[in-house]
């Protein structure tokens, strides 16, 4: 399925002219807080549903964009709400990422180290831990060889199990944020 897109230009424009516009930004609320489109909604991707969306609206029948990192969340979203029957959906070209770069309002936060960040720190202890111990017992190679595999799934199927059991660690909650999920993926954005 091909997703439309819009600039984040073109989208600035639009609030410019004012028209009323409704942004849900599909990443965690920890990305969230750090920096955010000024007039984004904040519905991270595991809890985005087409009835969530609904109650959200402020300009039904009008088109709905959507925005993460870089494209990638966006991208899945926009999906998973066509396939949910929500129609008249956008993703934001570039994300959050592409809309900062360009010089258009954001809202600052608490900066955090990134889930993708988080990730490669995480994995690269294990495997080294994995190999060092192996010196000791050649079974320890073993742990290497799963996060290795489970780094080839990630990059498959753009699902990243080790990002939703970080995103769901103490350090990655805002306060008073009942969530208790991670993001589908956060390699790509």
């Amino acid at each position: 399925m091909t997703v439309r897109t819009i600039s984040p230009k073109q989208l600035q424009d639009l609030v410019s002219a004012g028209n009323q516009v409704d942004l849900i930004d599909v990443r965690t609320p920890v990305e969230f807080r750090e920096v955010h489109v000024r007039f984004a909604q904040n519905i991270p991707l595991h809890e985005l549903t087409a009835e969530k969306v609904a109650a959200s609206r402020k300009s039904a029948g009008e088109p709905l964009y959507v925005i993460c990192r870089s494209g990638g969340r966006g991208n899945q979203a926009c999906e998973k709400l066509v396939a949910s029957g929500v129609t008249d959906v956008i993703n934001v070209e570039g994300g959050t990422q592409a809309w900062d770069q360009a010089g258009l309002p954001v809202n600052r936060g608490k900066k955090t180290i990134s889930l993708e960040r988080q990730v490669r720190i995480a994995a690269g202890a294990l495997v080294f831990t994995g190999s060092a111990l192996a010196i000791i017992d050649i079974r320890f190679v073993a742990l290497a060889a799963f996060v290795g595999a489970g780094l080839i799934f990630a990059g498959v199927t753009d699902t990243c199990g080790m990002g939703m059991m970080l995103a769901r660690m103490p350090w990655n909650r805002v306060k008073n944020d009942p969530s208790a999920n991670g993001p589908t993926c956060v390699h790509s954005n």
